[in-house]
């Protein structure tokens, strides 16, 4: 019994986790906006067409114009004595995660695919923010097809063996190397905590809500049932803000919309960004 509270609890923060924590690597080619084809197997896929970002444009180890890109993840969840290990799978620089192959993903043939405890959709997200820099792979990078959706391994993470609070606005530390940069003249949603940390909106998902949009953004505070003394808001950037880790450890929470966000690092989370690096010939 003790076990499967466990899991429940594990599965529930690694969700928050995984949609905190994209990590892609690789330059990618042109967009194709539908997937890789495929029988519902969860084979190794090789060759497969890329998604949103042009070839040249993206940062080293990133994706780049990703504002508005939308994208899914599957999270398989191994549960031993020892510990709980999640793997990542996403569809960012792959796909837009087609709605149709993405539901008929069948988590139970996924499960017995990989030999994983458990396996758990979770999406579809769209980014608000502009350029992603993968400065370290924390997945192995392996693309396989999930039910005709292409993902690649994007992170492992280690849930360890206690309850993790999964509450909406709970604070989740995670292992990464990761910048996310919004443009000058982007707005931003943030929520800021009574200690005066924020936390920029990375995504929003569509898990809690569907119908929920880039324009109804601005005015989420009012959904929201913020915790005392949290405030929301929206601003427009007058200059580029890169919110990273500290020291490869990001903060992140969830709303309970499932809307994502990172902390800024105190001091750093307004300093100038660079130019995205160009790959290429």
């Amino acid at each position: 019994m003790r076990r499967a509270v466990i899991l429940v609890a594990a599965l529930a923060v690694a969700t928050a986790v995984v949609s905190c924590s994209s990590n892609p690597a690789g330059t990618p080619s042109p967009p194709s906006g539908s997937g890789s084809s495929g029988s519902g197997s969860t084979g190794t896929t090789a060759g497969t067409t890329p998604g949103s970002t042009p070839p040249g444009s993206a940062p080293a180890g990133g994706l780049a114009h990703q504002y508005g890109v939308r994208y899914c993840e599957v999270l398989t969840v191994t549960v031993t004595d020892a510990a709980t290990r999640a793997e990542v799978w996403g569809t960012q620089g792959l796909n837009d995660c087609p709605q149709a192959a993405f539901a008929a993903i069948d988590p139970a043939k996924v499960r017995a695919d990989l030999g994983v405890t458990v396996a758990l959709p979770n999406g579809p997200r769209y980014w608000v923010l502009d350029d992603i820099v993968a400065n370290k792979l924390a997945g192995s990078g392996a693309i396989r097809d999930f039910g005709g959706v292409a993902m690649r391994s994007i992170a492992t993470v280690d849930l360890g063996k206690g309850l993790p609070d999964r509450r909406p606005y709970a604070r989740i530390s995670v292992r990464r190397d990761t910048e996310f940069v919004f443009s000058a003249g982007r707005t931003v949603y943030e929520l800021t905590a009574p200690d005066g940390a924020v936390y920029v909106m990375q995504s929003y998902s569509l898990e809690v809500d569907p119908g929920l949009t880039v324009d109804a953004l601005a005015g989420l505070g009012a959904r929201l049932a913020l915790p005392p003394g949290w405030t929301y808001a929206a601003r427009t950037l007058t200059a580029p803000l890169v919110v990273e880790d500290d020291d490869g450890i990001a903060t992140v929470i969830q709303d309970e919309l499932h809307n994502s966000y990172q902390q800024r690092t105190p001091a750093r989370g307004d300093r100038p960004a660079a130019a995205p690096a160009t790959t290429g010939a």
